[in-house]
C-alpha cells in the first residue's frame, strides 16, 4: 500500500497536492474501508483523515500513512495546503461532483482547484488495473464462492420457479458460502427476458424450452468476481443451440488472445467478427469484457474504442453475447488473470450447454 501512495506523491510537482475522496480509491491506497474520509497527498506528506466512527479501527489497520481524525475538513485542508505550500490541488475528476468542487473552491482560497488535469485519476487507474498477488487471490476466492453457488443452483432449478426465486437462491448461496457481499444485483432472466443484457429478475415462471441466463458474483476482502452462464430448461430449439455455439466460439476465440501486449480493442474485434460472420452482429450490443477488482467494472475495457493494452496482473472478463428481442439471449462469461505467459482462467464452471 505504501508504494501506491509513493507513486502518486512522486508524480506531484512541487507546490501541488492531491485529494483522494472516493471510497474505492481510499481503500486501494490504505487497505481500509470506510464510508467517510479523505487522503491528502503532497511531496513528503500523506495523511488519511477519517471521522470518529472509524478513527480507532483506522489507526490499528492503516500503515501506509498517518491517520488523523477528521473534525473540520475545511480548516484541516487549509492547514495542510499551507504546510506543504500547495498552490494547486488535484482532485479525482471522475468521482468529484460539481457541488464538491464549488465547496472546495470556497473552503480553499488561494489554492487553484485542478479539475482538468486528470493525473490523479490516471495514476489511480493504472494502480488498480494491475492486481497484487494478494488481490488476485481475493478475486480467485470470490470466484470460487460464486461457482459453488452455481453448482448449488443447478441442483434446484426446475420449471415453475420464478426468476426472482432463482436470483434469491443464488444470493443466499453466495452469502452462506462466505461472500462478504454480492458483486452486483444478480441477474436471472429467462426466455424473452434474456434478450435484455442487464435484465431484472421478475415473476416470470421458468418454462420448458426457455434459455435462462445467470450473471452473478461475490465479494471477498473488497474484491469482486463476475461470471455468466446460460442454461436450457428442457430440450433447446435449433436456433437456441445455434446461437449458443456461436457465442461459445466467440468467447473461446477472445480467451485465446489474452496475453500481455495485446490490444483490448483487437480482442473485442475478434470476438465480434465471429458473431458478425455468423449473421448476428446487430445482436451483440455491448463490449466483450471489462476489468474487475475493487469495483465490478473498472479498467481495462475490452471494447471497440478501448486504447488499453493487456499487461500482467490485470483481471478481465470475456463475455460476448447474442440477444434476440422477444425470443431469448445467450451470454457466456469467464474471468481471467493476465500472466507473463498468457492468462489464467479463474472460471472453471462448465461451458457446454447445460440442459435441465
Amino acid at each position: 500500500m505504501t508504494n501506491y501512495i509513493l507513486q502518486i506523491q512522486k508524480a506531484l510537482p512541487l507546490r501541488t497536492a492531491a485529494l483522494v475522496s472516493s471510497p474505492v480509491s481510499r481503500r486501494c491506497l490504505t487497505g481500509f474501508e470506510s464510508s467517510d474520509g479523505l487522503i491528502f497527498l503532497a511531496q513528503g506528506r500523506a495523511v488519511f483523515l477519517t471521522d470518529s466512527r472509524y478513527i480507532e479501527a483506522a489507526r490499528a489497520a492503516v500503515s501506509a500513512c498517518p491517520v488523523e481524525e477528521l473534525r473540520d475538513a475545511a480548516k484541516q485542508l487549509r492547514a495542510l495546503c499551507k504546510e506543504c505550500r500547495a498552490k494547486r490541488l488535484f482532485v479525482e475528476t471522475e468521482h468529484t461532483t460539481l457541488a464538491e468542487v464549488l465547496r472546495l473552491r470556497k473552503q480553499l482560497p488561494g489554492v487553484w482547484l485542478e479539475i482538468r488535469d486528470s493525473r490523479v485519476d490516471k495514476h489511480l487507474r493504472a494502480i488498480r488495473m494491475h492486481k497484487t498477488p494478494e488481490e488476485a487471490d481475493c478475486v480467485r476466492r470470490a470466484q470460487g464462492i460464486a461457482e459453488t453457488a452455481f453448482d448449488y443452483i443447478l441442483g434446484i432449478i426446475k420449471p415453475g420457479m420464478t426468476e426472482r426465486e432463482i436470483a434469491l437462491e443464488l444470493d443466499y448461496a453466495m452469502l452462506r458460502g462466505g461472500a462478504e457481499a454480492l458483486s452486483f444485483e444478480t441477474i436471472a432472466v429467462a426466455g424473452e427476458n434474456g434478450s435484455k443484457p442487464h435484465g431484472v429478475p421478475g415473476d416470470r415462471l421458468l418454462c420448458k424450452g426457455d434459455l435462462l441466463t445467470l450473471d452473478f458474483g461475490a465479494v471477498v476482502d473488497g474484491c469482486h468476481s463476475d461470471m455468466t452462464r446460460t442454461i436450457a430448461i428442457g430440450e433447446p430449439g435449433e436456433e437456441q443451440r445455434k446461437i449458443y455455439g456461436i457465442v461459445l466460439e466467440a468467447q473461446l476465440t477472445a480467451l485465446d488472445m489474452l496475453a500481455p501486449g495485446v490490444a483490448c480493442s483487437e480482442i473485442d474485434k475478434r470476438a465480434r467478427d465471429v458473431i458478425e460472420n455468423a449473421g448476428y452482429g446487430e445482436h451483440f450490443r455491448h463490449g466483450t469484457g471489462h476489468g474487475v477488482g475493487l469495483e465490478i467494472h473498472e479498467a481495462p475495457n475490452l471494447s471497440r474504442r478501448s486504447k488499453d493494452v493487456l499487461a500482467p496482473g490485470m483481471v478481465v472478463t470475456v463475455e460476448p453475447g447474442i440477444y434476440l428481442p422477444g425470443k431469448c439471449g445467450v451470454r457466456i462469461e469467464d474471468m481471467a488473470l493476465i500472466i507473463e505467459t498468457g492468462y489464467e482462467n479463474l472460471t472453471h464452471a462448465n461451458k457446454d450447454l447445460i440442459i435441465i
